[in-house]
């Protein structure tokens, strides 16, 4: 005996929704979106031309299928007709995938996500998910979707560019001594710019129609050939001034690319290469990608940015600043040590008023016996205050000499005060001690604010509670990009742009903070069948965004 099975019978339900489990990730994904407020979702709406899909299905079925490692628009438009969820959150619609790439890299859908976010986290703050006592951030190189050796370095382009205005002076200097062509008014005496070389270029094609003019109206057979090897000067050095002023716009265009960086890629001009972890050749090989930083606390992504600069230490501060823009900053900020810098503890402690939980670059190695030894270590040598001096090893005094200032990059000040020896001449200890030339004494220099944050740094990582905080750090953050990555599969980015490539990381964090918070959340309960489905949280995602309590709809979309 068989059971009953035939195809030539409707079969019912006919609605998808009773067929899915209680827990199913589709109906997380459905309350989250359904709770983002209506005027995120303006942009959206037009009144001519064919009526669009709805961007909150476009948003679910996009951030569904990422939630099943779907990350290409092919691939998520194979879903729209296999998977039942997918089915349910569409409601029967079927867009293209160029539909779907065209919305989730539109700028519009970046404030929508953040929107999202709010709503997660709102939602856990008052299911006690997450404490709202600090915040865990760290960062990841994540490879962008750019071909590998279309790498454009900066070294390269300033010694090819420094060449050209060797080239192209030296040029100029010989049409006026030969005065093929007349002066002309120029910016700098340095460096041609690239409308004087098309000048130049100009200016010589005038002459060349000269001398062939000249040819035309003689028809003597040596002044021809006379006339004609004269023209050959003008004619190479014009050929020569016109590929300079295109050289140097060139040049200038990947200066202006370049920005802060060191390099890019000519296929995603916001990527920077940087080395990856996954490095399958195992030598070093530079990739172009983005510096993601994320913000966690309970394993929960709140927060998100990406990045050109393939260190950590300058992401801090515009991160944060990032993250205040939608979110109020917890009592304490916890980071690795690739975060500690005297500028981003200024930062958190004066500008922001929170505690850096942060070791600096050295606090690992302070902690050794050989740190703590070492005779030649500043931090090891006897200090007078009274007298304001430093004593070496082999006993010699270092008094107070002078004080510096140092400038960064980004035009933050440091203050040092220095301290010289008054003379190391026969110091057995020398060659160990300085690395000074002959006949120049041992001096060292010594930032007390950047001494004072190392010492209160120490104090807040060996108190009892706030080192258990920071304790939490790898516990919280670091498994989040492992499940990104290995999980998930999120290895590398599908589209190219910084914009872009941000929208479709907050789309992949949004789907693992969905996939850990059903993983976390739910019983278990797999029963189906018509009226057993409740709301995954009770009124789930619950958000205290931007939207105000009388706020109207502005278009039939929101009505």
């Amino acid at each position: 005996m068989y059971k009953e099975y035939t195809m030539n019978q409707l079969v019912l339900p006919l609605d998808l929704e009773v067929r899915l489990q209680e827990n199913d990730i589709a109906f997380a994904v459905h309350d989250l979106v359904e709770q983002i407020p209506d005027e995120a979702f303006e942009p959206f709406w037009r009144t001519t031309g064919c009526p669009a899909y709805h961007p909150r299905m476009m948003m679910k079925i996009v951030l569904c299928a990422y939630t099943q490692s779907a990350f290409s628009g092919r691939k998520i438009e194979g879903l729209l007709k296999d998977s039942l969820r997918m089915m349910w959150l569409a409601q029967g619609h079927e867009p293209s995938y160029r539909t779907i790439n065209r919305f989730r890299v539109h700028p519009a859908v970046s404030p929508i996500l953040k929107e999202a976010f709010v709503a997660f986290r709102c939602h856990l703050v008052e299911t006690g998910a997450i404490d709202e006592e600090a915040i865990f951030i760290d960062g990841t190189k994540i490879e962008a979707n750019a071909n590998r050796y279309t790498f454009v370095w900066r070294r390269a382009v300033e010694k090819h560019h420094a060449a050209l205005v060797e080239k192209s002076n030296q040029m100029y200097d010989e049409l006026m001594a030969d005065q093929v062509i007349p002066e002309i008014e120029r910016e700098s005496p340095d460096a041609l710019t690239a409308q004087e070389l098309e000048q130049i270029a100009a200016r010589l094609e005038e002459t060349i129609e000269s001398i062939n003019e000249e040819i035309s109206s003689t028809t003597d057979v040596e002044e021809r050939k006379r006339l004609r090897a004269e023209r050959k000067k003008p004619r190479h050095l014009r050929k020569q001034a016109a590929d300079f002023a295109a050289r140097k716009r060139r040049y200038e265009e990947h200066m202006a690319t370049f920005g802060t960086r060191n390099s890019y890629s000519k296929t995603d001009r916001d990527a920077t290469f940087m080395r990856m972890k996954e490095d399958h050749m195992k030598n070093g090989q530079l990739k172009p990608g983005y510096n993601v930083q994320i913000a966690t606390e309970g394993q929960y992504t709140l927060a998100y940015d990406v990045y050109p600069n393939p260190t950590d230490t300058k992401t801090l501060i515009p991160f944060l600043d990032e993250i205040e823009t939608f979110l109020d900053l917890p009592a304490y900020i916890v980071a690795d040590a690739g975060y500690g810098s005297q500028q981003n503890y200024t930062d958190i402690l004066e500008r922001r008023g929170r505690q850096p939980l942060i070791p600096h670059t050295m606090y690992r190695k302070e902690q050794k016996k050989k740190w703590r030894d070492d005779p030649f270590n500043l931090a090891n040598w006897a200090y007078d205050e009274g007298t304001d001096t430093f004593t070496c090893p082999d006993g010699r005094k270092l008094p107070f000499s002078h004080e510096s200032h140092r400038t960064d990059r980004d035009g933050f000040i440091r203050d040092f005060r220095v301290y010289a020896c008054e003379s190391c001449v026969d110091c057995p200890f020398r060659e160990l001690c300085t690395k000074a030339e002959e006949g120049r004494h041992r001096q060292v220099s010594v930032n007390g604010t950047w001494e004072e944050q190392k010492n209160m740094t120490r104090t807040l990582l060996s108190d009892e509670k706030t080192g258990a905080v920071y304790a939490r750090r790898k516990t919280d953050v670091e498994p989040v990009f492992g499940y990104l990555k290995a999980n998930l599969g999120f290895t590398r980015f599908s589209v190219r742009g910084k914009q872009r490539v941000k929208c479709e990381l907050g789309f992949a964090l949004m789907a693992v903070n969905l996939r850990k918070f059903i993983a976390n959340g739910i019983g278990g309960s797999t029963k189906k069948g018509s009226g057993h489905r409740k709301s995954v949280t009770g009124p789930l995602f619950l958000s205290k965004s931007l939207k105000p309590a009388s706020y109207v709809p502005a278009s039939p979309l929101e009505a």
